[in-house]
């Protein structure tokens, strides 16, 4: 085993299509020449985790914070030294996972914010679930940073959240048209860049969509933090929206 690099904890599951692409990032992305370059993994997918969403809005009484915790300490009694978690809504109870282990637990939302600051972000639209949006995650972390912060306007949201949970979840193809109306809404609303803040969303094609140069994708942001916390190289982000 390679002390060098650290051993990487993947809670998955939240959902299970983003966390199969999430891991395929991690390999993918990784600079090696032989098996050995890449990290060690453990994914622990927990796929009958009550919906994050539905809890946060009050549409159902199960919380899903006892099966998180339960998976992080899972996790890092196998031996995992940092750990991601790849669903955005989830990071609602960050504080409490992040308690849980005497590990780190990147936080996908503060990460992908910075990275849009980096970027030169001034004003920037947020695509993501309702529990998201509500948690209010993305807006603390603009306000925090100085950024202006746009979620989409309630008829657009409503058609996001039906790409989410009736398309992407369902293994059915999105409406891409439906979609690239509403990042341009929100880039004719002054945005100059937008966030893919939910990790299902990071399954669309990004040459199919609109303005995808200015898009920054969350999953991908991750990705690559993930892998040099660990001590590996990322490579070939450049090719992949605005990481």
């Amino acid at each position: 085993m390679d002390k060098s690099k650290k051993t990487l904890g993947i809670l998955g599951g939240l959902g299970p299509m983003a966390s199969v692409y999430f891991y395929e990032l991690i390999t993918r992305h990784t600079l090696a020449l032989r098996d050995q370059d890449h990290l060690d993994v453990i994914v622990l997918s927990g796929a009958s985790t009550p919906d994050r969403t539905s809890f946060i809005t009050g549409k159902s009484d199960k919380s899903p914070l006892d099966a998180m915790i339960k998976g992080v300490r899972t996790l890092y009694n196998a031996g995992a030294e940092i750990i991601a978690v790849p669903c955005n809504t989830a990071h609602y109870f960050f504080d409490e996972l992040s308690k849980a282990v005497p590990v780190n637990v990147l936080n996908i939302v503060r990460e992908t914010t910075e990275h849009a600051k980096r970027k030169g972000a001034c004003r920037l639209g947020v695509l993501a679930t309702d529990g998201t949006l509500i948690s209010g995650s993305y807006k603390h972390e603009c306000e925090r940073l100085g950024m202006e912060y746009v979620s989409p306007a309630d008829d657009d949201q409503k058609v996001l959240m039906d790409i989410i949970y009736k398309s992407i979840k369902q293994s059915s193809p999105p409406d891409i048209e439906a979609f690239n109306a509403i990042v341009e809404h929100l880039f004719k609303n002054g945005c100059d860049h937008i966030i893919l803040g939910c990790t299902e969303l990071s399954l669309i094609p990004q040459k199919r969509v609109y303005g995808y140069e200015k898009m920054i994708d969350s999953l991908s942001v991750l990705a690559k933090n993930a892998i040099t916390l660990c001590g590996a190289i990322p490579c070939g982000f450049d090719d992949i929206y605005n990481t």
